[in-house]
């Protein structure tokens, strides 16, 4: 099985209202595959979709090679992880007593308990009640929730959404050695940054289709004017176009020592989107 997902023609309404319309992509097994958009944009109605959550309008959709009308089977809720704004603890139980119920409920075993809160950095805590932890500290608990049974695939909406950056990098660290072991993820995101250090794919989603898709490297590439931004040290601010034309100027500057700094523009990919549909990615 060479996709995770394969989705094709997706069409999902409620009343007269579309919320993603005519959306094709594919996520290969063993990537990290970011989807991008604003709020509003489809990207939860997707990820519902993809999970069993919600039924498709149209379309056809294929998760682990498993149809649409498989989703809700225990066999494919557990080859699939997910941390959403659904997902949820319970509150009167100790950290570890809520991993080792769903562990129970997984019918998984208890010896990835320890790895699991070291992956996300809750290991210390893992005698604490659940109530009693910080905002930060349950979105690290659902994540451990989402991956203790060591699913094919997950889907992380939003995984690092109240995390310090101390406790961002620690996730972002275990997810890729979660990856790298072959474990497919689905990410959702509105930190751009991050969607540029994890993800080997993205797709921009806007008003309910995709956009744009690939490499996030290679997006910015395509989507750069190549133009060389400079600094003097006398705080003048020079835009120039990559083109033999310029490059004396941009000689005589430096053989006069002038520059400060200097790059060839780089689009990130909040940039990129903002170009392709006219709205920021928040």
């Amino acid at each position: 099985m060479k996709h995770a997902i394969d989705v094709r023609g997706l069409r999902k309404t409620f009343s007269s209202n579309t919320a993603v319309e005519d959306v094709n992509f594919q996520v290969k097994r063993g990537e990290i595959f970011g989807f991008l958009g604003p709020s509003g944009s489809g990207k939860t109605t997707t990820i519902k979709i993809l999970t069993g959550e919600l039924s498709k309008t149209a379309g056809e959709v294929e998760v682990l090679g498993m149809p649409a009308d498989r989703f809700k089977s225990s066999a494919f809720k557990a080859k699939i992880g997910i941390l959403s704004d659904n997902s949820a603890l319970y509150q009167r139980l100790t950290v570890y007593d809520n991993l080792k119920l769903f562990c129970q409920l997984y019918h998984a075993t208890t010896d990835k308990i320890d790895d699991v809160l070291e992956t996300v950095n809750m290991h210390g805590e893992k005698k604490k009640v659940v109530s009693k932890l910080s905002r930060g500290m349950k979105q690290r608990v659902l994540l451990a929730k989402a991956l203790i049974h060591q699913p094919d695939l997950v889907f992380l909406d939003e995984p690092t959404s109240a995390l310090d950056p101390g406790n961002m990098l620690h996730i972002h660290n275990g997810l890729r050695k979660l990856n790298e072991a072959g474990t497919t993820i689905f990410l959702t995101t509105h930190n751009m940054e991050e969607a540029t250090l994890l993800c080997d794919r993205v797709a921009f989603l806007h008003n309910g289709k995709v956009r744009e898709i690939g490499n996030p490297e290679e997006l910015r590439y395509k989507y750069s004017t190549h133009a060389f931004h400079i600094e003097t040290f006398d705080g003048e601010e020079l835009v120039l176009a990559n083109e033999p034309g310029n490059a004396d100027r941009i000689q005589k500057l430096i053989a006069q020592k002038q520059v400060k700094t200097m790059y060839t523009d780089h689009p990130t990919l909040g940039q990129i989107f903002l170009n392709i549909t006219g709205k920021e990615l928040v």
